[in-house]
């Protein structure tokens, strides 16, 4: 089972909310109440919290809301929920007849119960659709801004908004969404060369050859999760 929630701070710094009301109470509740595996995972307000028992899962839910309370904070209604995820979730729920489990989301990604091509299981990651369309609405009104500027320019400027994206994004398991990334900024582009001069027309082929020419290409740049800790160090 896992906890996603949102916790929403209405007087005390985000560094007491780290350091002593949820932190510390969380590490002494799996260390004396948990009777299963339990995990944290918190980047300033936004939790997730997986539990191996349904009873660990809704008993934390309660205590820590109850926790929030006696502080002047709670857990936001529209962003936390209780659901079944992990590896034996999607053969649990089509026993009893239920669809596939449910995604959650968290830090930008879309976190998704699937298979490698191996058929084991694997936690894939996607990019939520609602902030790359947002990404991509702030790049569209920045090439408006920057339209006769020259296009090495504009061309390096692309050039740092991409890899930034890729830094974050390039994750394994999405390299679609951050294919498809490069593919929307490279059109809009396109869609913006042209207005410069109503005389320039502007080929899809020699658009191709800019983006090649500035912009990174797709690829992945992060290890898989289990690798993240084989740290190389040259001595």
């Amino acid at each position: 089972m896992f906890l996603s929630g949102f916790i929403e701070n209405k007087r005390l710094s985000a560094q007491v909310l780290d350091h002593y009301v949820f932190d510390l109470w969380a590490k002494r509740w799996r260390r004396r109440e948990a009777a299963g595996d339990m995990i944290v995972v918190r980047y300033a307000d936004d939790i997730v919290a997986g539990f191996q028992r349904e009873s660990d899962a809704r008993r934390f839910w309660d205590e820590m809301r109850d926790r929030l309370q006696g502080f002047s904070l709670s857990l936001h209604p529209d962003k936390t929920r209780l659901i079944e995820f992990g590896r034996f979730a999607a053969e649990n729920r089509e026993k009893r007849g239920l669809g596939k489990p449910e995604t959650f989301a968290f830090l930008g990604f879309v976190l998704i119960c699937e298979k490698s091509r191996l058929g084991d299981f694997q936690i894939w990651r996607k990019s939520r659709r609602d902030r790359m369309r947002a990404k991509l609405r702030e790049i569209k009104e920045e090439l408006r801004r920057r339209m006769h500027r020259p296009i090495p320019e504009t061309g390096t400027w692309l050039a740092q908004v991409v890899a930034g994206y890729f830094a974050y994004h390039a994750v394994p398991t999405n390299s679609r969404a951050v294919a498809a990334f490069r593919y929307h900024v490279v059109i809009l582009w396109y869609r913006q060369l042209p207005r410069r001069s109503q005389r320039v027309r502007l080929v899809w082929e020699r658009m191709a050859e800019l983006a090649d020419q500035f912009l990174p290409k797709p690829r992945v740049l992060h290890p898989w999760p289990s690798m993240r800790f084989a740290v190389k160090h040259p001595r």
